[in-house]
């Protein structure tokens, strides 16, 4: 019975000095691996999609926060205070809070959001009633994007 009982509490001991917190190495790849070729930085891609409300392309760039591990959904910071909201494809990616302040290269689809200030009732973050065209969204959620790959670069 003693034996049993220290094998359980060595099981215990081996198993909790086991969970810790290992660095991410540089160049781990989550999802596909990106394309580095025609990489983007983060701050550019508003200004680079100009009129269009999608476009494919890599982004260079900052992780500010993981906000859900398991889908991937992070914070990315695009510069002058704005944040590219960010999720992978694949939802059985699991992204680790550790990378949270790590620069990183993604590969995917950036988005603009519609904002139904702009008219279209019917798409976005919509309003009813007498506010419906006095409203502003958030200034700094402008462009989403839709992860394939990520790359942790530095």
């Amino acid at each position: 019975m003693k034996l049993l009982l220290f094998f359980i509490s060595m099981f215990c001991a081996v198993s909790t000095s086991a969970q810790k917190h290992i660095p991410i190495p540089h160049g781990m790849v989550y999802g596909q691996k990106p394309d580095t070729l025609t990489v983007m930085t983060a701050d550019k891609v508003e200004a680079f999609m100009g009129k269009k409300t999608r476009i494919t392309t890599a982004l260079s760039g900052k992780v500010i926060r993981v906000t859900k591990e398991k889908g991937g959904w992070f914070e990315m910071d695009a510069g002058n205070g704005k944040i590219i909201a960010s999720h992978f494809k694949d939802y059985n990616i699991t992204l680790p809070k550790q990378i949270a302040g790590r620069t990183v290269i993604i590969d995917g689809i950036a988005q603009k959001l519609f904002i139904a200030d702009d008219l279209q009732h019917l798409a976005g973050d919509t309003v009813i009633g007498k506010k419906q065209h006095k409203v502003k969204t958030d200034p700094n959620r402008k462009v989403t994007f839709e992860v394939r790959g990520l790359l942790v670069d530095k």
